[in-house]
């Protein structure tokens, strides 16, 4: 396994949209466990295919406190929505920024497994609003783009700044 650079934002690949995974086959799994691996040393919660500049609909996610109950979604489809609810966000393409974000509270969704089988689930809480924010990711959106445009434009200022500061 190998850790994988992660973009940072406002890099414009994070805005491509991903392609369904036609096959799901050993490279799949393996670029998976790479990912996985990648979240867990970052540290975070979720992280997808296109954060890694691979623009693929494939998806790890970990909300355990143990850090032992990965799920792998591939091809992921959010099927319902309903409630609200208002939750701090962070996101490893964009480090250090935590803003509030209003997301569905339950949700229920399509996926297939790390073998390629297809499976349902429904989710609410935390693991609901990371299912969400990383499909966001798949559909080339960026959980800052729920922000005013003037907390957008700060945030992307910062963010360039701190890039140039460390190169």
């Amino acid at each position: 396994m190998a850790l994988l650079k992660i973009l940072q934002y406002p890099d414009k690949r994070l805005h491509t949209v991903a392609k369904p995974i036609a096959t799901v086959d050993e490279e799949i799994r393996r670029l998976a466990a790479d990912m996985a691996e990648t979240m867990y040393a970052a540290p975070g919660v979720g992280l997808a295919a296109t954060q890694v500049d691979r623009h693929i609909r494939l998806i790890v996610i970990d909300v355990s406190e143990e850090k032992n109950r990965l799920l792998t979604l591939i091809n992921p489809v959010i099927l319902e929505r309903d409630g609200e609810i208002v939750h701090e966000e962070g996101c490893l393409s964009v480090p250090g920024i935590y803003e509030n974000v209003t997301r569905a509270e339950h949700i229920k969704a399509r996926a297939q497994d790390s073998v390629g089988q297809t499976f349902e689930f429904e989710a609410e809480g935390l693991l609901a609003i990371c299912v969400q924010h990383e499909v966001d990711h798949l559909d080339g959106k960026v959980f800052v783009e729920y922000l005013s445009r003037l907390k957008q434009d700060r945030i992307r200022s910062k963010l360039v700044k701190q890039q140039r500061e460390t190169m």
